[in-house]
């Protein structure tokens, strides 16, 4: 009995790092720049369906992992570059409530494209083999999410708070009109922030796809995974957000070996609405 809930909690550990990822997407760019990104799930979509076109002339995982990766975040700078644009032109309220509409629409149109191009269902498998500890299985899909999320969370974290372009983001977030006058630019901070988490939500995608398939219709979810962790994180708090992400991920991993997957989302729901009714300010 013990053996199986801490091979629970591992698990969860590594769906709630995912989690995280999907929710650092949908922060950073709303603390940044005021845009709610609905296009999270299509990015990490997209990432998994050129990783496994990669895998099909260069049969490494890791490779076409980072290949994939680069898809999406050149994919993201093309959006950026045009769509994008014309949502960072406006300011306030304007900005939030285009924002909503132009990602949704976006979201949408990739969403049926993918559809009629690759409607398939993806799955990656890792080379990594499962161990047993004292009686405890840990299947290889968990490793390699633990050990790889691990990594791009200490990245973030240097990057963040070592480097003059992450300092100049957290500068941006705290304090628009400060970091203009400190001369920092913030619709260039913005472009590359935006590209950025369109490339955590590509890894992410790439991680979930190790334990389960992905399709086109995966996005919504994904997308929605997103917005809940980053909203029950505290919307501009990266801390928060990873932290919202392992607590739910454990919360919707636990649920569902003793509920079933349906129940488990529902507890997912009711979780994450007992965290904003207890701490309301979370939203705001």
């Amino acid at each position: 009995m013990l053996a199986r809930g801490i091979e629970l909690l591992i698990d969860g550990l590594a769906r709630g790092m995912i989690l995280s990822l999907f929710g650092l997407g949908i922060t950073l760019v709303f603390g940044l720049g005021g845009i709610l990104n609905l296009l999270i799930g299509v990015f990490a979509v997209v990432a998994v369906i050129a990783c496994s076109l990669i895998l099909g002339t260069v049969p490494e995982l890791l490779v076409a992992g980072l290949g994939g990766v680069a898809a999406v975040a050149l994919f993201a700078f093309v959006l950026d570059r045009s769509v994008i644009s014309l949502v960072y032109r406006e300011e306030g309220e304007d900005r939030v409530l285009l924002g909503i509409f132009v990602t949704l629409g976006l979201s949408l149109l990739f969403e049926g494209l993918l559809f009629v191009f690759f409607a398939e269902s993806y799955f990656l498998e890792t080379s990594v083999p499962s161990v047993s500890l004292a009686g405890v299985g840990i299947t290889g899909s968990s490793l390699a999410v633990i050990a790889a999320a691990g990594v791009l969370f200490g990245l973030i974290y240097y990057f963040f708070n070592h480097t003059y372009l992450g300092i100049a983001t957290r500068t941006v977030i705290q304090d628009e009109t400060g970091a203009i006058l400190c001369g920092i630019r913030p619709r260039r901070v913005q472009s590359i922030v935006f590209v950025l988490s369109a490339a955590i939500a590509g890894a992410g995608g790439v991680l979930y796809a190790l334990d389960a398939e992905v399709t086109p219709a995966s996005s919504f979810e994904l997308t929605t995974f997103a917005i809940m962790v980053s909203i029950v994180g505290g919307v501009d708090s990266i801390r928060g957000t990873v932290a919202a992400g392992v607590v739910l991920g454990i919360v919707i991993t636990v649920a569902g070996a003793l509920f079933g997957s349906y129940l488990a989302t529902v507890t997912l729901f009711a979780a994450a609405i007992a965290v904003l009714i207890y701490k309301p300010e979370q939203i705001s």
